[in-house]
């Protein structure tokens, strides 16, 4: 049941509201109530209701200055405010604090039961987000866990049976499948969206299959087949809903790659690992195809022949850009192959590779903003060459160590996705921090996202949440003021954006581990 806290200084009201309200009926739990903000606010805290109803004009601590520190310390707390005709000023004040709904009164029992419905729906829906990615990460965890072998079959079938994933079958099988997306950011997000709609659609509608997001456009498929579904029908089935998927989205593209069938849950260990040798080579086969781990690479080319072409190229232009290093040893050789794998042997032949290799990531790492002459001593120059090429062992050897590099280098030089938001969130901060009506909402709206999207980013990107930064930011200040000034906490409390000193203290102490006198003191 959601907690419902009743904030209210009308005695007749707030009695009223918490005995003639069938609260267990209505599926709440009523925690607590009390007569004004300051004795609310520590009950509030230590039973962290899920929904709090709050009057605005109260004495000692108005319903406005209690929703504030309540959000500070719950952000994910709901508000209900309730308001007399003539305090309809405050509305936009609340709408800037994150209040979820503002009831006029008098409030009639039948519609603070509505609003309480419609706001305890809001909490029950980001609840089941929150946990539909936390049980995508934990799903993922689980299939590395069912690919690794260091887990034993009883544990993976009780593990899988905690996650909802029914693993007894008499037969497996994995697909390894990598999505390509096209080169518009926006029209890219909507297209794997859709994918993973249709991904989850396959899912309800087939029991028998297991799907795990791996980033990156990447997923990974379980497939369990029965005497009712066997294997040779499931992989039709998936083969079909991805050229359906293909066929509706311009410009996707996908790789796929199906180990060998295994009747034992413990053996996924090789099939992954015989299937994801084949999967390394997603950047320079042909695409809209699902290959077979034991499948062929296919004749080999004569050097009389070789030339590799712009398609060559831009695979391994894809493979610096979004490629992995643990993959770096495979598209090695699977490029060697492409170019002419059987004349490995000849020197003349590894010298063209590996010069062509080289010399386009060079340019990849230059286009990222490194400079040619550090890029040489990174990636080695003619006299290194003349050593690697004295074996294929040292060439490859080589080759791999050179796609690792520049993908360090492009992990190091990418820039933080969110790098510009949260520099603006901190500058709007630093310039605002004493103003005591800052929010996450404020916050949030000067750098034009949600502030769901925001709480969410900021945190990710900082390690902290926006209220522990905005606290560490005021403590700085405030602890500059008591070294270098004289004035009261009073005073320094307002100078840093609180309008309650007794807060603001109680605050320092709890962040510094000392009083402000005692600070000062030190």
């Amino acid at each position: 049941m959601l907690k419902i806290f009743l904030v209210e200084d009308e005695m007749i009201m707030r009695e009223g509201i918490k005995n003639n309200i069938d609260w267990e009926k209505e599926n709440f739990s009523f925690v607590g109530d009390a007569a004004d903000g300051e004795l609310a606010y520590p009950l509030i805290i230590q039973k962290k209701p899920d929904i709090l109803i709050t009057d605005i004009k109260m004495p000692f601590m108005d319903g406005l200055e209690l929703s504030r520190l309540v959000k500070a310390e719950l952000p994910d707390i709901k508000i209900i405010i309730l308001s007399g005709y003539d305090e309809f000023d405050y509305a936009k004040e609340a709408i800037d604090i994150g209040i979820a709904e503002y009831l006029l009164k008098p409030v009639t029992s039948a519609k603070l039961i509505e609003t309480l419905h419609r706001v305890g729906n809001m909490i029950l829906e980001q609840r089941e987000k929150n946990a539909v990615k936390g049980g995508a990460d934990a799903e993922m965890m689980f299939f590395r866990k069912l690919v690794s072998g260091s887990m034993s079959v009883s544990l993976l079938l009780k593990e899988g049976r905690e996650l909802g994933i029914e693993l007894a079958a008499s037969e497996y099988n994995l697909l390894l499948l990598q999505l390509f997306l096209g080169t518009d950011v926006d029209e890219s997000h909507n297209r794997i969206e859709k994918i993973r709609q249709g991904f989850l659609q396959l899912k309800e509608t087939c029991p028998n299959v297991e799907i795990a997001d791996r980033g990156r456009e990447e997923f990974w498929f379980l497939l369990k087949g029965t005497q009712e579904h066997p294997l040779s029908v499931l992989e039709q089935d998936i083969t079909a809903v991805l050229q359906k998927l293909v066929q509706d989205e311009n410009e996707t593209q996908y790789f796929g790659v199906l180990g060998k069938r295994t009747e034992r849950l413990g053996d996924l260990s090789v099939c992954y690992e015989e299937a994801n040798r084949r999967f390394a080579h997603r950047f320079l086969k042909e695409r809209n195809r699902i290959y077979h781990a034991d499948e062929s690479a296919g004749p080999a080319i004569d050097l009389g022949s070789l030339n590799l072409s712009q398609t060559d190229r831009k695979a391994l232009e894809q493979f610096l850009s979004t490629g992995l290093k643990g993959d770096a040893e495979s598209f090695i050789d699977e490029y060697f192959d492409k170019a002419g794998g059987k004349n490995i042997q000849s020197i003349l032949f590894r010298q063209y590779v590996v010069m062509d290799i080289y010399i386009i990531t060079i340019n990849f790492s230059q286009k990222m903003g490194y400079k040619k002459q550090e890029l040489a001593a990174l990636y080695g120059d003619e006299q290194e060459f003349m050593k690697v090429f004295t074996s294929v062992e040292d060439t490859k050897a080589y080759l791999k160590k050179l796609l690792e590099t520049a993908i360090d280098l492009r992990e190091k030089a990418l820039p933080g996705k969110y790098d510009t938001v949260i520099k603006q969130a901190q500058e709007y901060i630093e310039e605002h921090y004493n103003q005591y009506d800052i929010s996450l909402n404020t916050v949030a709206a000067s750098v034009n996202l949600s502030p769901n999207h925001f709480s969410a980013i900021f945190s990710q990107e900082l390690g902290e949440t926006f209220i522990e930064y905005l606290t560490r930011v005021r403590m700085e200040r405030a602890k500059e003021l008591l070294r270098t000034t004289s004035k009261k906490s009073t005073e320094i409390a307002y100078e840093v954006g609180y309008k309650d000193a007794h807060y603001f203290g109680s605050l320092f102490k709890k962040t510094q581990n000392c009083t402000p006198k005692e600070y000062r003191a030190h």
